[in-house]
């Protein structure tokens, strides 16, 4: 009966420790390869565009860590009924290189992408003062 007991109260532990559990649907980073290292500190506005009015709607702003790295962006937690649509990343990347004393080509970069499905996606760019690359990561 202790044993019965006890994998019951490990399983109903368990499951309330992953349902409380936040997990994210979209995540960037951003590499500069004019140095080889990762561009910390820099804003980035995540938006979507409202199919009805095709504008674009602010969802969340983030900055990225000293890794480069934004991991949490788009909460599924919250995804009613999913979190599919045409969002925009906006990379405000001007302070980035001023803070640098490097001139640069782009005051900011966006990038333009639709999520089709519940699946994970990362969208990183690679940048350089006159230059930038992205993809689809994973």
């Amino acid at each position: 009966m202790k044993n019965l007991s006890f994998i019951i109260l490990f399983m109903l532990a368990t499951t309330v420790a992953f349902a409380q559990t936040t997990t994210y649907q979209l995540s960037s980073h951003i590499l500069d390869v004019s140095t080889g290292q990762p561009a910390r500190g820099v804003p980035v506005k995540l938006e979507k565009l409202d199919e009805k009015t095709q504008l674009w709607k602010q969802v969340e702003e983030k900055t990225t860590d000293e890794n480069g790295r934004i991991k949490e962006f788009l909460s599924t937690q919250n995804a009613i009924p999913t979190n599919k649509g045409v969002y925009r990343l906006r990379f405000l990347i001007a302070d980035y290189f001023r803070s640098r004393k490097t001139e640069s080509f782009y005051p900011f970069i966006e990038v333009v992408f639709q999520i089709k499905d519940n699946e994970h996606y990362h969208v990183p760019i690679t940048l350089s003062p006159y230059g930038y690359s992205t993809y689809r990561g994973n």
